[in-house]
């Protein structure tokens, strides 16, 4: 004689307490974060747009759109705009990883840090 399998019992979360998906929110955009980056990074220095933007060969009214992330920015725009706040496109790439994975539950690749410490060894 053969026993019948029990069925499989599925726990749910109780009624009351909606569930929590780290996926629900969209992902933040990266000439967001970039832009972000590059206020911040402007402002710890004390300068004002006109100032980066006149050394970064770029209008004040480009960068601010940057800034605010309303602009796509080419490789070659963030490399001028990174140089002039004394930034690689190194720096400015990780940064915007560690502000992008920050407060995900469970990141699908560990912080970009180490690569960091490569790039230096490599140097």
């Amino acid at each position: 004689m053969t026993a019948t399998p029990e069925p499989l019992r599925v726990e749910h979360a109780p009624s009351h307490e909606p569930r929590k998906n780290p996926r629900t929110e969209p992902e933040r955009l990266w000439r967001n974060v970039v832009g972000e980056l590059l206020r911040d990074a402007r402002t710890d220095r004390g300068e004002t747009l006109a100032e980066t933007a006149q050394r970064a060969g770029v209008s004040p009214q480009y960068l601010s759109e940057m800034e605010r992330g309303r602009k796509e920015a080419s490789s070659e725009m963030l490399a001028a705009v990174s140089g002039a706040l004394d930034l690689t496109l190194l720096d400015l790439t990780l940064g915007v990883a560690e502000r992008i994975t920050m407060g995900q539950v469970a990141p699908i690749r560990q912080p970009a840090q180490p690569a960091r410490a490569a790039y230096a060894l490599a140097a």
